[in-house]
């Protein structure tokens, strides 16, 4: 006979475990995005291909993966977590051995294509995993977990990936996936709690369509203009029908009755403004990332380690400080973290300007990497929190999964540009080019903010234990969000 008494220990278990497995698929995901990076020089000289070809290995994973979070997000609801999240890890573990078997440029371009669709069922999975076993305090706690267990992907990737590759060679990076989503397997046939379906959910296939040729028009004809020039049919054809597709993605978006992408959230001020400053931020942290170590690596002759160590200072800078300056961001509201913070970072870009041949790593871009990492510190937290507070709770979890896919695409269309801004060589002037433009992407991204961004407007505190009109007891300071 059902006591009403709940078994703490068992619960507690399950959400240990539930914790445990959103952290590692997760992890998959994010180590791939931060090891391709310092393996890319290694990847040209084995398969061949020049600039273009490197671009191509990042961002047709970042295609699939961008275009496909908020569909993989319906297919969570109606599927369940549990079901989405083993297909993601088993179609992501499938293709990480195609990508590192891959005889040819072509195929391994192909096989990422097909590991960003699959990674893009692991992240909104892991995600709403927690929301279904986690309520309240607990939850935000589970997720700042998530966020941190996350952050370590970004710190061991490169590192990983530059002594796989100085030592056996490109293709073990992806053999780096395999022990993880083995774990996260095992973890998942061991958790007993049921799996959590919505009734009634759509998929909005046609919408899904439309975004994936939208971006994939567009970015073919950045990467491959160099080879075939602006005019040609080969890339003004993918060029006019991608923003087709765009045009037709926002149309069919405002019509579907449950679209991928709810366009009423724009109307929210915080929450458009944020998502614009994250479309700027996020651009320049992928062309900053992609430019410096291949760079390193291919201009200053660094071996792979070397120039994946070059970063470790961003990673580290950003563990130490990024929970300060949330709680800052909390206390006196985001809006000039979110300014100062990009102008900064922004500030760091621009003293790599000074950056000659032969590199000196310690006084031409270590002062730089330091800047920059002290901006991002002071603007990751106050953004999340800026974008995110201004939905609604029940609107949380579509709106961590826009801006994530924002963030994405961002970094897409970001890497995508950098072979024009080189004008096709990757040489020091070329260097100097997308760091300068970095740069002003990061300014840009903190100006749309200080103008844009609106502080929560404290209401007056209520004595303890004090109620409102509604009944609701208050227990401390409570927030108006900004509109």
């Amino acid at each position: 006979m059902f006591t009403g008494r709940v078994n703490l220990p068992a619960v507690a278990r399950t959400q240990a475990l539930v914790l445990w497995i959103a952290i590692l698929a997760s992890f998959v995901s994010f180590l791939d995005s931060s090891v391709i990076n310092v393996a890319l020089p290694a990847i040209s000289r084995e398969l061949g291909g020049g600039l273009s070809t490197q671009q191509w290995v990042v961002d047709a994973y970042l295609i699939t993966l961008g275009s496909l979070i908020l569909v993989a997000g319906s297919l969570s609801d109606l599927l369940g977590r549990v079901v989405v999240l083993r297909a993601g890890l088993i179609g992501f573990g499938a293709t990480s051995v195609m990508c590192a078997l891959a005889p040819t440029v072509e195929v391994l371009i192909l096989a990422r294509a097909l590991q960003g669709a699959a990674g893009a069922l692991l992240v909104p999975s892991s995600l709403a995993l927690i929301t279904s076993h986690f309520d309240g305090a607990p939850r935000a706690k589970a997720i700042g977990q998530w966020t941190a267990g996350t952050t370590v992907a970004f710190i061991a990737g490169p590192l990983l990936g530059g002594v796989l590759v100085d030592s056996v060679g490109w293709r073990w990076v992806f053999g780096i996936n395999v022990l993880p989503i083995a774990v996260t397997l095992y973890l998942l046939g061991t958790l007993r709690a049921k799996d959590v379906r919505q009734v009634g959910v759509r998929i909005d296939y046609p919408g899904a369509v439309l975004c994936v040729l939208g971006l994939a028009g567009p970015v073919f004809a950045l990467i491959e203009q160099g080879n075939y020039g602006w005019g040609s049919p080969p890339i003004m054809a993918p060029l006019i029908l991608g923003i087709l597709c765009l045009a037709g993605f926002i149309w069919r978006e405002r019509t579907a009755q449950q679209p991928l992408l709810p366009l009423s959230l724009f109307n929210v001020r915080n929450f458009s403004v944020g998502n614009v400053a994250t479309a700027l931020i996020y651009a320049a942290l992928s062309t900053g990332g992609f430019i410096v170590v291949l760079f390193l690596q291919q201009v200053a002759g660094f071996p792979a380690t070397l120039a994946a160590l070059a970063l470790l200072p961003v990673s580290i800078v950003s563990i130490l400080l990024s929970s300060w300056f949330g709680s800052l961001a909390g206390r006196f509201g985001p809006r000039w973290f979110m300014a100062l913070g990009p102008a900064l970072a922004g500030g760091g870009y621009l003293l790599m300007l000074g950056a000659e041949l032969p590199v000196n790593y310690w006084t031409q871009l270590l002062p730089g990497i330091l800047l920059f990492a002290l901006g991002l510190s002071a603007t990751v937290a106050p953004l999340t929190a800026a974008i995110l507070g201004s939905v609604s709770e029940r609107q949380a979890g579509i709106g961590s999964a826009v801006n994530n896919a924002v963030s994405r695409v961002a970094g897409l269309i970001g890497i995508a540009l950098v072979g024009l801004v080189v004008a096709g060589q990757l040489d020091l002037g070329g260097f100097h080019r997308v760091v300068a433009s970095t740069a002003v992407l990061l300014i840009l991204g903190g100006i749309v903010s200080a103008v844009g961004i609106q502080n929560p407007v404290r209401k007056p505190e209520a004595k303890k234990g004090q109620h409102d009109a509604a009944g609701n007891t208050h227990l401390g300071q409570t927030f108006r969000r900004g509109r």
